[in-house]
């Protein structure tokens, strides 16, 4: 029996069990965007039929860069596609995204042969403004990706439009639906399409919302959960705020790490236990045995000169 036919829907599940969302955005410093409007295989890039030389030259890129590439497409749009499933016609934009603190920016270009991408990896551009909402709605690689994002992606784009793609596979299924927010890689899930045309403009406005948050990609994990800690202890939602400072970790006998972050702006310190706990299920609609997750447990919270200072067992 399949994994699909013995479980509810991955996302549903995670739902109710709570699962937390702090320290699961999936690593990337940079983003590579390739407007494809389908079909996308459940690997997006090597098998939905992109030019082979494009798709050696696109990975070659995240693999040097730390980066991560998607396909993209307009909400709802619909394209001609001929025999081999390839877009017909037209001229189709990629975008390169840099995510790191401090070198936040986005540059673009269009295309019309998928053979010209070879090039765009390295390619000037031009500099895009900006911003970027990314919503995962890859059904082939999980049904929760598609049942979840193509609602909250049409939701954005009756109100926000231009900046609103959906996208093949980010990571984290059991989230869905995955918004990204370009260009400094905030990673939210489970964000109801009813909230989230606020959501993005009070990121084009500089603020994120940390309910939805499930971390910064150019961070680690411990970082991303420790800001997370952090910005419900301050209100901090500037998106540029809680920068980190310094960053330790020590192995526990019992194979769990301790992390000890320091941030600024505002000024936090936290301590965190990394632990791996075996789920007992499947973590994607696809998976066919059970997974684990990794949590970050809260030790102690502490914000220099604020009445703040929590400690916590970490179980």
């Amino acid at each position: 029996m399949t994994a699909t036919a013995a479980w509810p829907r991955c996302s549903f599940i995670a739902d109710a069990a709570d699962d937390p969302r702090e320290g699961t955005a999936p690593p990337a410093d940079r983003w590579f965007l390739v407007e494809h409007p389908g079909p996308w295989g459940r690997i997006a890039l090597v098998q939905s039929g992109v030019h082979p030389a494009a798709v050696a030259a696109i990975s070659a890129w995240a693999a040097a860069e730390g980066g991560r590439a998607v396909l993209v497409r307009r909400p709802g749009r619909r394209h001609v596609i001929d025999g081999a499933g390839t877009p017909v016609g037209g001229r189709r934009r990629w975008f390169r995204v840099d995510s790191r603190p401090g070198h936040e920016s986005i540059r673009t270009g269009t295309f019309i042969d998928e053979s010209e991408l070879v090039a765009a990896v390295y390619a000037p551009g031009d500099a895009y403004a900006g911003p970027l909402s990314l919503v995962c709605a890859h059904g082939r690689h999980d049904t929760c990706c598609a049942v979840r994002g193509r609602p909250l992606a049409a939701a954005l784009t009756a109100t926000e439009r231009g900046s609103v793609w959906e996208s093949s596979h980010i990571g984290g299924c059991r989230f869905a639906p995955a918004l990204v927010l370009l260009p400094h890689g905030y990673v939210l899930g489970g964000l109801p399409p009813a909230e989230a045309p606020a959501v993005v403009r009070a990121y084009a406005e500089g603020r994120v919302e940390p309910r939805w948050l499930r971390g910064r990609s150019s961070l680690p994990p411990a970082v991303q959960a420790a800001q997370h800690h952090c910005r419900e202890a301050t209100r901090a939602m500037g998106v540029c705020a809680l920068r980190v400072v310094d960053v330790k970790s020590e192995q526990q006998a019992d194979d769990s790490r301790v992390w000890h972050v320091e941030l600024s702006d505002p000024a936090c310190s936290v301590r965190l236990r990394e632990r791996r706990v075996e789920t007992g299920r499947p973590l994607t609609c696809a998976a066919t045995a059970t997974g684990w997750m990794r949590l970050f447990d809260l030790i102690e919270l502490t914000v220099p000169g604020a009445v703040d200072h929590r400690s916590r067992s970490s179980g």
